[in-house]
């Protein structure tokens, strides 16, 4: 997660490049998403390596791969050697299997006594990053309509 919220930020089309892509893909505030993404990833990938908050970073996972999913990947079909969501949902099912069992005893969690794991951990997890992806599709996702074919006649 950090090196592609890295990716996003200096590789490339750097931010510039990341907010046209994601305009592309129908978000309105491509630079502001642009920049919630680099945050977003860099951010639950620091939480993840540290584990500190494992639930809530497992949450932005899921939730910035149910967006990749659902916006960039879900048109091409499952297999991710046709640019399908296969990768991003094993991703998000890693992360929420992470949100389930905890960081481990060598994490901040441990040694902070934050112990959110199990079903609540998952609840967590899921149950954020389906109402955080939701909110951002329905403020910030506007979809190209569909091209109608007339005919001429």
């Amino acid at each position: 997660m950090i090196a592609h919220g890295v990716n996003h930020w200096l590789g490339g089309g750097r931010i510039e490049g990341t907010a046209r892509w994601f305009g592309g893909l129908g978000l309105r505030y491509g630079t502001l998403q642009a920049w919630l993404s680099v945050v977003t990833e860099i951010g639950a990938g620091a939480l993840l390596v540290l584990g500190l908050l494992t639930a809530p970073a497992c949450a932005a996972v899921i939730s910035v791969m149910l967006v990749a999913g659902v916006l960039a990947h879900r048109p091409n079909g499952f297999f991710v050697f046709k640019d399908g969501y296969e990768y991003v949902l094993v991703l998000a099912v890693v992360a929420l299997a992470l949100a389930m069992l905890g960081p481990g005893r060598v994490s901040l969690d441990a040694a902070f006594g934050i112990e959110v794991t199990g079903w609540a951990g998952g609840g967590v997890a899921l149950g954020v990053a389906v109402v955080a992806t939701a909110g951002l599709l329905a403020v910030c996702w506007r979809p190209r309509p569909a091209e109608v074919e007339s005919e001429v006649g």
